[in-house]
């Protein structure tokens, strides 16, 4: 896309800038951003939102790598991590609120939204998981153990398609912000 896609616009607010958003409203303490490095636009752009920047040292692994460095600096008193990744800009501050308000009334190993029976992000992940998420076999990083406890999962209903609208490609980011991508693709 030309650019690192957590800086890309998404309406007057970078993609970072609206899921850090999305999260403290929604009731998120202690937002941490995983990069590769600390020493880059995207770090900087995410220290000026207030979150915390930490150093993904593997990042090969992909996004399961981010998560795991995220889980290795958490506070020890932390019931769960919600993880969203910045693909998800679109997501709702509501949204956010309900899971963790149903993750917060439930015992269950997980939460997520669901939208039109497509389940979304952020996914909250109960402590009584972190072992799990660490193990080095998931051969479908987070996915893998979101799909093994979905019988102890809660999906919380919602209107907020934002919390599937994964945004991958260039297709994808013109179909959700058109003025943006014409504003950056086709500007003389």
């Amino acid at each position: 896309m030309g650019t690192p896609k957590a800086m890309l616009d998404a309406g007057g607010r970078t993609f970072l800038e609206r899921v850090v958003q999305a999260l403290r409203d929604g009731g998120c303490a202690g937002i941490l951003v995983v990069l590769p490095t600390q020493k880059s636009l995207v770090a900087a752009k995410a220290a000026g939102t207030g979150a915390v920047v930490i150093t993904n040292s593997s990042p090969e692994e992909g996004p399961i790598g981010s998560l795991r460095a995220a889980l290795r600096v958490l506070d020890p008193e932390a019931e769960g991590v919600a993880y969203c990744p910045v693909d998800y800009p679109l997501l709702q501050a509501a949204t956010v609120r309900a899971v963790l308000t149903e993750f917060h009334a439930s015992t269950s190993a997980l939460a997520l939204p669901s939208f039109k029976n497509k389940r979304g992000h952020p996914v909250i992940f109960r402590r009584t998981l972190f072992d799990e998420l660490l193990d080095g076999d998931l051969p479908q990083g987070a996915k893998t153990v979101v799909h093994r406890n979905l019988d102890a999962a809660t999906l919380v209903e919602t209107e907020d398609e934002g919390a599937v609208i994964d945004i991958d490609d260039l297709t994808d980011y013109r179909r959700h912000f058109p003025d943006a991508y014409r504003k950056r693709f086709h500007a003389r």
